[in-house]
Formats: structure tokens, sequence, C-alpha cells
């Protein structure tokens, strides 16, 4: 079972080779590297122009160690670049308030759902480019879901003001390792044609078959078993605990209004 494709060129190779790399080379990176990756994330899209992301690297060897325990990982620790991408209406209230807007009236909206979504996937869109140019540059990343396990105890960690919140970790270094690729499903399940299908039996039948796939696949970080079945892991999450990683009063103790 694969995905076929049929142009080929350097970015797209960069981007159909990439990997998590969670063993890093003890080798600092280079200064001119980490302006330029800085400065790729910079021009990634934004919502209206509003540029509502920030992105805190992480050089204080006590800061690091504590977000590995946060993460639960210790290579998070150990990573030569570290960074955490936050969705940041804080400095865009602070110039409409120089500008006069009542920051703390109802007309206010840098605050609601939508704009913390659309800076949610600003941020996003930043890691993004940001992890893709230092795969093109022969470094190694993970991005790391796993800083939110405890997004009170990161917020305090970090110092976030009002009106920030944290999305992703993300960790960068020469690689160390070298995971197989993980096997991603087939298209004709991922990408539907005007409308998403009524019905979920073909998409089950195929899943079926990836599950196989799948179940072949052996990570690194347990490497004398394979991977549960896709289904199976699924069907894990459908279920599992996520206390700690809700989004609704953390985001209401940063000032931001999700009823909204």
């Amino acid at each position: 079972m694969t995905n076929t494709y049929d142009l080929h060129n350097l970015t797209i190779e960069t981007l159909l080779n990439r990997r998590s790399i969670r063993a890093f080379a003890d080798e600092e990176i280079p200064a001119d590297v980490v302006a330029t990756l800085e400065t790729v994330a910079q021009h990634a899209a934004s919502s209206q122009y509003l540029n509502d992301w920030s992105a805190i690297r992480i050089t204080d060897s006590k800061v690091a160690a504590r977000l590995a325990e946060i993460g639960g990982q210790p290579y998070i620790a150990e990573a030569p670049l570290l960074y955490v991408f936050v969705l940041d209406e804080h400095r865009n209230a602070s110039i409409a308030a120089a500008k006069g807007v009542d920051v703390d009236s109802d007309a206010f909206t840098l605050n609601g759902s939508y704009r913390y979504s659309q800076a949610q996937n600003d941020a996003v869109l930043a890691l993004h480019a940001m992890e893709t140019a230092a795969y093109s540059l022969g470094l190694g990343c993970v991005i790391l879901g796993s800083l939110l396990n405890d997004v009170d105890a990161l917020i305090d960690l970090l110092k976030l003001p009002k009106l920030t919140y944290p999305v992703l970790g993300l960790a960068i270094g020469r690689p160390a390792q070298e995971p197989a690729l993980k096997p991603r499903m087939p298209r004709n399940i991922q990408f539907f044609e005007n409308a998403y299908p009524q019905s979920s039996e073909d998409m089950l039948t195929t899943i079926a078959d990836f599950d196989g796939v799948v179940h072949q696949y052996y990570d690194l970080r347990n490497t004398d078993r394979p991977v549960d079945a896709f289904s199976d892991q699924i069907a894990g999450n459908a279920v599992a605990d996520m206390t700690g990683r809700t989004v609704g009063k953390p985001a209401a103790r940063q000032g931001f209004r999700l009823d909204r």
C-alpha cells in the first residue's frame, strides 16, 4: 500500500523524508543557522497580518530540564536548540491600548475564540516553516505536544502574560539516530473531493489494510515490538485521560473568552 507521486525536487524530498528525531548529537547550532531558522518562521503566513504568535528560545538548562519533566521526555532537555511557540495577542493588545482602544470592553475582540484559533494556526504555521527549514539544512526536529501535559505549569515557567497561550514546542539538533519513515495512510481516505464521504464503510475497509502496514513499523522508542495497529491507537486515544490538557480553564486564566 503506497502513495504514488511523480514530481520531485529538493523541497518535496525534504518534506517526504521528514521524520521525528529524538536523539541529538552534542553539537551546538551556529548563530547564523539560528537566525536563518527564526527568519524563516517569521515568513510563514499570518492571518490578517496580525503576527499573533511568538516563540521562546530556551537557553537556560534548568528551564529545559523542567520542560523535560513537564513533557515526560528526557530528550527535551538534551536538544541543542529548543523553542516553545505561543499564540500571542498580548503584544497586539498592548499596541491597541496605546492607540486608545479599551481592551477591557466587550468591543475588544482579540481575546475571543476566533482570534484564539487563528493565532494558534499562525503559531503552528511558523513552527512548521522552521521545522522544514531545519530539515533542509540537515538538522532533525521533534514537535513537542507533550509540553501541554501541564499548561498551568508551563505558563508559570515561561512567565507568559495575559492573552498568550502555549501551542507547541520544537526541539532541533543534528540527528543522532535514523528512524524509519512512519507509514502514512492512503490518500483516498484523507483527501476527498467536494464533500466529506457520507458513508464510513469504504474508509474502514481501507483502514483495516492500513492497520497491517502500521503494525509492521518499529518505532525506535521501543524497538523490541511492533507498533500497535492504527485503529487500536485511535481507540485508545478516544478514551484517554485528558486531565491537565483541557483548554478552557487555563485559557480563561490567560484572559481569553472562548465562549464568544
